[in-house]
């Protein structure tokens, strides 16, 4: 749907709503804490004061869904600026963030493809990741799966992000996650078992355990959404 706030993006307010609830799953302790700097007015009969806390924004994109993707642009405003005044420390960290620099699927009603920096959900995460801030850190990982039309083979920084997100991101410190070894599996495995998250009846099982060493070949990322659908 065409954004509220600039005619020119579009907001997608199931997505953005998906969010906010994740985030404040992650954040609730904090976000009662974390004041407003503005007064955010949402319609004729809404608002929400300069000084209130974070945490009312939060709602207010998860009970009026419309506004969604705005309390999702409000949030990262907030958070970029008070953290960069000393206020607190924030950690931007997110999985797969060369999908912000993918091709969509979305398009017009007239068929014409819409571009991610279209998307104003898009467009206020790539500002968080910015290099434009201070009082905190941005820890990013790549993905192979992570972004549409991308060779399957590729897993260059430069490949997975193409120019324009690689020259959005840099300069930044290049980490290799190399593969588990014996030791580092096993733990991770244990660690799937101990909370539940793996429960097939063969998981505990050697022959079980060596089924998924075979098949994600100790890679981290491929264990785990190995392990997510067991």
């Amino acid at each position: 749907m065409q954004s509220t706030y600039n005619k020119q993006r579009f907001d997608q307010p199931l997505e953005a709503s998906i969010w906010l609830k994740n985030f404040k799953t992650a954040n609730e302790r904090f976000l009662s804490q974390i004041k407003t700097q503005e007064k955010y007015v949402w319609n004729k009969r809404e608002s929400t004061e300069q000084g209130s806390p974070l945490g009312e924004v939060v709602e207010q994109g998860m009970t009026r869904v419309r506004s969604a993707t705005d309390a999702v642009g409000i949030v990262l405003k907030e958070l970029k600026r008070q953290s960069s005044l000393g206020t607190f420390r924030l950690l931007v960290a997110v999985d797969g963030v060369n999908a912000l620099w993918g091709k969509t699927t979305l398009k017009r009603e007239d068929k014409s493809p819409i571009a991610p920096e279209e998307l104003a959900l898009i467009y206020n995460l790539r500002k968080v990741v910015r290099n434009d801030w201070n009082g905190g850190a941005i820890v990013l990982t790549l993905s192979q799966t992570g972004s549409l039309f991308k060779p399957r083979k590729a897993w260059l920084p430069q490949e997975l992000l193409g120019k324009e997100g690689f020259d959005a991101l840099d300069p930044f410190i290049p980490i290799l996650v190399s593969n588990y070894n014996p030791k580092e599996f096993e733990s991770c495995l244990q660690y799937y078992l101990e909370n539940s998250w793996l429960q097939h009846e063969k998981a505990h099982t050697e022959e079980g355990k060596r089924e998924l060493l075979f098949l994600s070949n100790s890679n981290p990322g491929q264990l785990e959404r190995l392990c997510a659908c067991l």
